[in-house]
């Protein structure tokens, strides 16, 4: 896949990796890293899937309405990302998974269904991970 460069997001993390810092060049982010309790850390901080989750449900939102157009109701929609890390088992190290629920209040559940499936398809995270992780994707009306 060719990507002409629109913007490019620059961050620097420092310490270590999940326990330390994290900001962007730019200043709009100045973040203390820090492992979830889950993982033996402390919790007192944030940490890379938060980030990513946060980052995909931006982008897919933004991807549903791009592709809704005046087609269907985004009135009120709502994407919530939950990544999970977990052991791989394939080679002893770590994974990722991903759910994606898309919330739809104004349209039908095959509408919803639909959009979802067209907005996975487009939204840049969902292409970067397509193939790599386990994604599932369901819809709801509230």
């Amino acid at each position: 896949m060719a990507v002409e460069s629109v913007y490019t997001a620059e961050a620097l993390a420092t310490g270590g990796g999940r326990d330390g810092q994290a900001k962007t060049k730019d200043g709009a982010l100045d973040l203390t890293l820090a492992p979830p309790k889950e993982m033996g850390g402390s919790g007192d901080g944030v940490n890379p899937e938060q980030l990513f989750a946060t980052g995909w449900s931006a982008c897919f939102l933004g991807a549903m309405k791009k592709v809704a157009g005046d087609d269907y109701n985004t009135e009120d929609a709502a994407i919530g990302v939950k990544v999970s890390i977990g052991k791989d088992t394939e080679d002893d190290g770590f994974g990722l998974a991903a759910e994606i629920e898309v919330v739809l209040p104004h349209e039908e559940q095959a509408r919803a269904e639909e959009l979802a499936e067209k907005a996975h398809a487009f939204c840049p995270y969902s292409k970067a991970t397509r193939g790599n992780i386990d994604v599932k994707v369901t819809t709801s009306q509230d």
